[in-house]
């Protein structure tokens, strides 16, 4: 498949006025081909205004359209074959396994919404039937449907090509609840981004839908995407990334005439806790622990970057047991040469706390950017009084917290920020002290995981990825999952409004065969 190098806006191959950038292998430090344009500010108005007029055709979908829609573009991603996997290791580092395992969870989210849109769960429907005889006063007939928000702006996220960027959760769920979208590439993986843009854009054809519905633009730093977050334009935000990038997108969203919604998954260290009993086996809960912050060479936001494991001799063991499985651990290629350079510059912050010991260190990778993974030791005093203990080290790095007792831990938890997830490994002697914890946990996370670990996140109708501020900018939502898909969604209310101007999913006939809620009772499809 050809590369050209340019944005993708409503179809059509756009070249930017704003210089070029080029991806970058962090296995090599050598720039790939082909340099993409960047946009100027202006020309991203012929993306945002496309998306606008695309709205209200979009958003009028019969379900069985819009869900073969979703259902093109994953067929469409699988049929670029290799060159997507050639393409997005090259640009990460990321190995072709890792990536495959990607493509088949990007595929599937699309098509799982596919199934939601056909199901039609989400429209929300209520309707509450007039009571004209009702004392002593009458009911008018109330009806009441989700609506999408309208277009939205997808920023692609570093560590995840493929699910999380150009087709990923945000993009598949903003599509699937009716809004047209429009992505800023992540200029670490132009590349892989653009083969995924014209699989989109050829779905959009294939479907014969408003081209508006799908543009991917590239940008130089900051100034497109805040440029895209403050067009009139876009109703909502959808960002993976850091928490520096997200309050950003937060300001300039909240200072808008009219402020808008952004759904930002930023930082999360993703507290693990060993309780006494799980102790039985430290050899191998400790290389389940190492692998958990090694994988990928630590670069997801569920690595488990704080662990906290009990004082005395089981403990000092499983310390040991780390310290064994970390050793033998070669760095990995990180992402960029930037995402490397912070990686350092945070271990090096953290080993100089004087509170703070090397537990171990592995050994540098055989590539650039591949530095040696690291786990770090202190205790529950020093980490209450040191906030720089509590900071996300984006990579292959963690810290144990060694705790004298219940009461101890307990305090420890509540000085947590919001996570994105906590797990507990715990006997069933451990049980007491795991239901004092769990209350603790709810209100610090969003998804609590006992007895495994919390890198792997899947996708489905339960799951949530999401959690208090600063993991998220919105504990209510989720970034994974079919839940996912609430936040592009307004609710609207019918009073009185005829059946022949009531939109399909409200009408008595229910031609789209939803179930809906009738006086507060389920009334399930035929």
């Amino acid at each position: 498949m050809t590369l050209t190098g340019h944005s993708l806006i409503a179809g059509e191959t756009v070249a930017g006025t704003n210089g070029t950038a080029s991806g970058i292998s962090p296995a090599t430090n050598h720039a790939l081909e082909p340099a993409y344009s960047m946009l100027g500010e202006g020309q991203l108005k012929a993306a945002t205004e496309a998306a606008s007029e695309a709205f209200d055709s979009f958003r009028a979908l019969e379900p069985e359209r819009h869900a073969r829609f979703l259902e093109a573009i994953a067929e469409n991603i699988e049929a670029i074959g290799d060159e997507l996997i050639d393409r997005a290791s090259a640009e990460t580092g990321l190995p072709a396994a890792r990536l495959s395992g990607e493509r088949a969870r990007t595929v599937g989210q699309l098509r799982l919404f596919a199934e939601v849109v056909r199901q039609g769960d989400f429209r929300g429907v209520r309707i509450d039937p007039a009571l004209p005889d009702r004392t002593p006063l009458p009911r008018a007939d109330i009806r009441l449907r989700q609506v999408p928000l309208g277009p939205v702006a997808v920023f692609g996220a570093s560590n995840f090509p493929l699910a999380f960027s150009v087709a990923g959760g945000d993009t598949a769920s903003a599509l699937a609840a009716g809004c047209p979208v429009v992505v800023k590439a992540h200029n670490a993986h132009p590349g892989t981004s653009e083969l995924v843009g014209q699989a989109i854009a050829r779905a959009v054809r294939s479907l014969d839908l408003h081209p508006g519905v799908f543009s991917l633009v590239y940008g130089a730093g900051t100034g497109i995407g805040q440029a895209l977050v403050a067009d009139p334009a876009i109703k909502a935000v959808g960002f993976t990334g850091s928490r520096a990038g997200g309050l950003a997108i937060m300001r300039t969203a909240a200072a808008r005439p009219e402020p808008i919604p952004v759904y930002a998954e930023m930082s999360s260290i993703n507290p693990t806790y060993i309780l006494a009993g799980a102790l039985d086996d430290a050899e191998t809960l400790a290389r389940q622990y190492v692998a958990s912050v090694t994988g990928s060479s630590g670069q997801l936001c569920t690595a488990p970057g704080l662990l906290f494991v009990p004082a005395g001799e089981g403990g000092d063991a499983f310390v040991a047991a780390v310290a064994r499985a970390v050793s033998a651990q070669p760095g990995q290629t990180m992402l960029t040469p930037g995402i490397a350079a912070a990686w350092e510059q945070g271990v090096r912050i953290l080993g100089d706390v004087a509170e703070v010991e090397l537990v171990a260190r592995g050994q540098d990778g055989s590539t650039e950017n591949a530095p040696a993974p690291a786990v770090f030791g202190t205790d529950t005093d020093a980490f209450a009084n040191n906030p720089v203990l509590h900071e996300e080290i984006f990579g292959a790095a963690s810290l144990v917290v060694r705790y004298k007792g219940a009461d101890d831990l307990a305090a420890a938890t509540e000085r947590i920020e919001g996570q994105l997830t906590a797990t507990v490994h715990a006997r069933e002697q451990d049980h007491p002290l795991a239901a004092q914890l769990l209350p603790v946990l709810e209100r610090k996370v969003g998804r609590i995981i006992l007895n495994g670990w919390p890198t792997g996140v899947e996708v489905g109708h339960a799951m949530v990825h999401g959690g208090p501020f600063p993991a998220t900018s919105d504990s209510r939502t989720t970034s994974v999952g079919t839940l996912a898909i609430h936040r592009f969604l307004r609710p609207v209310s019918y009073q009185n409004v005829p059946q022949d101007l009531l939109p399909a999913p409200l009408q008595d006939a229910n031609l789209w065969h939803l179930n809906r809620l009738i006086d507060g009772r389920p009334d399930l499809r035929a």
